[in-house]
């Protein structure tokens, strides 16, 4: 993050000084496609985004994880140790309007480990 190439960059540098301040490394949690037949499957998207945040931590340094989502969406992510900063945060030239979210990689990390699908991997 940071670059301005990401929607939650653009949507985070309209907050201004109303953008959270966090010291270290900072990743955007950006698309996750799943098959239709998954989309419902909560712990199709767990097992998912832990594969995807334990292989990038084993890489690099993760210390702060970013998204932007629907509101619905980041309700779900609440379950994943997420936090909303800013709601309705318009998309300028459309009418769409996210939520930005933000997380601790090592707390979301050990909420996705919990979950059934996830912690199958860790054995």
């Amino acid at each position: 993050m940071g670059h301005g190439l990401t929607l939650t960059d653009q949507l985070v540098e309209q907050l201004g000084d109303a953008a959270p301040q966090v010291p270290g490394t900072r990743w955007e949690v950006g698309r996750l496609v799943l098959a239709e037949a998954h989309r419902t499957d909560v712990d199709a998207l767990r097992r998912c985004l832990f594969l995807s945040l334990d292989y990038a931590s084993r890489q690099t340094e993760v210390h702060h994880l970013f998204a932007s989502c629907s509101h619905v969406l980041s309700r779900l992510y609440r379950r994943f140790a997420f936090s909303p900063f800013a709601a309705n945060v318009p998309l300028h030239g459309t009418a769409k309007s996210y939520t930005l979210i933000h997380g601790r990689a090592h707390d979301v990390l050990q909420a996705l480990g919990r979950g059934r699908a996830a912690s199958t991997t860790l054995q």
